[in-house]
């Protein structure tokens, strides 16, 4: 156990408005954390509904401002500007961190002086506080597919250093619905952001939260998201959340016209749901070309943050199979980085970085000559196994 002096200092902001009958949850998730160097803020929006009150007894253990701001990026800012802590998160007056967070964060990012950001494990939680379900969607850091195709990150476990906002600044206050989500995407292009195995927080689900209330202006602030911070126009993205937003409300329409026959208005609305199911699902698979068991498709897309590193290493394995050798074009946009040719067994491919873009994030494809599909009910092409992306500041010979 490492000594109270030798902890940094941990910030935790939380944002709030009228959210009275969920805040002291909030507060004792935070305060019951035992990491002995902790700074607590709570930034208050001028709330009415007896808040300060629910608050007043911590007093001591926390420092409560309230006053009429902009919203939760207003709020959020504001609490982190005030900040002390050289590591800040932020957790929402209806949310909740689960013990040993604190302690999880800081672990990982002294472990990980690389790391810009960490984040862990959650639940989704309802109104009273009772599991509903892990947080389905959270996965390892997968930069391509944060920023192009879905928020898997659960922002109840993210814990930045504080200093990633002296680069990438502060929170858009223009953003309403999306901008956990948007701070995500420009922390990523930035800094490596670190995955911790381990349970970290709680996302509270009802009515009047945002994400279940925002319906098509939802949507329309996600889209314009996508459209400052992917390189395309239309994202996988897009769609995944166009086709969850419209789907919900051509159902309401669907039982609001056909409300005299309600047999045939649920059968329609189960249609609706399937196709749009089905093309969810097939955009947030196969948009990377890159499945969670490891195998590549003929076409992979992925992005690094900048690095000192001057060759992107990739580190890939062909089995014995259907494919004796496999042939590999990497390219930024139209611009070709390499071709490499390997063989059945692993190999680590060194491929060198262009002087004009070691500054930028860097985002590039890979393109296999050869495929093969497995057959019965799984019907990818399948071209190799990509084992690790990353970067080196040395040239590697194939294999070495």
């Amino acid at each position: 156990m490492m000594e109270t002096e030798a902890l940094p200092l941990v910030t935790i902001v939380t944002p709030s408005f009228n959210q009275a009958r969920f805040i002291q949850a909030t507060i004792e998730s935070v305060l019951s954390q035992g990491y002995p160097n902790l700074e607590y803020i709570i930034i208050d929006g001028g709330s009415t509904d007896g808040t300060s009150a629910v608050v007043a007894p911590y007093s001591d253990r926390l420092t409560f401002l309230s006053e009429k701001d902009r919203g939760q990026g207003d709020a959020i800012n504001k609490g982190f500007r005030m900040a002390s802590g050289s590591i800040v998160a932020y957790l929402n007056s209806d949310d909740l961190f689960l013990p040993g967070a604190v302690s999880a964060a800081v672990a990982a990012l002294q472990e990980h002086p690389e790391f810009g950001a960490v984040y862990g494990e959650g639940y989704r939680i309802d109104a009273a506080g009772n599991v509903i379900a892990r947080f389905e969607v959270t996965e390892e850091y997968n930069l391509w597919k944060l920023v192009n195709v879905s928020d898997y990150i659960l922002q109840q476990t993210v814990f930045w250093r504080r200093s990633v906002f002296d680069t990438i600044g502060f929170f858009d206050l223009d953003l309403h619905y999306g901008l956990d989500w948007e701070i995500l995407m420009r922390t990523g292009k930035r800094y490596v952001m670190g995955y911790v195995p381990q349970f970290m927080g709680c996302l509270r689900e009802y009515p009047e939260a945002k994400t279940s209330a925002g319906g098509a202006q939802r949507f329309r602030e996600i889209a314009r998201i996508l459209r400052a911070q992917s390189s395309y126009r239309f994202p996988p993205a897009y769609f995944i959340y166009g086709l969850d937003t419209y789907e919900k409300i051509v159902c309401g329409w669907l039982g609001t016209v056909f409300g005299w026959w309600p047999r045939l208005a649920r059968k329609l609305q189960r249609g609706v749901l399937r196709v749009s199911h089905h093309f969810i699902g097939e955009y947030a698979v196969h948009s990377q070309g890159l499945y969670s068991d490891g195998w590549a498709s003929t076409r992979v897309h992925l992005m690094l943050p900048p690095s000192d590193g001057r060759y992107v290493e990739l580190t890939v394995t062909l089995s014995p199979g259907p494919i004796e050798r496999q042939t590999i074009v990497v390219r930024t946009g139209r611009r070709i980085l390499a071709r490499e040719s390997f063989g059945v067994g692993t190999f680590v491919l060194s491929i060198p970085v262009p002087e004009d873009i070691w500054d930028a994030t860097l985002t590039f494809t890979v393109e296999a000559a050869r495929h093969f599909v497995p057959g019965n009910a799984d019907r990818r092409r399948l071209c190799y196994l990509l084992e690790k992306v990353g970067y080196s500041d040395r040239y590697q010979l194939p294999g070495g």
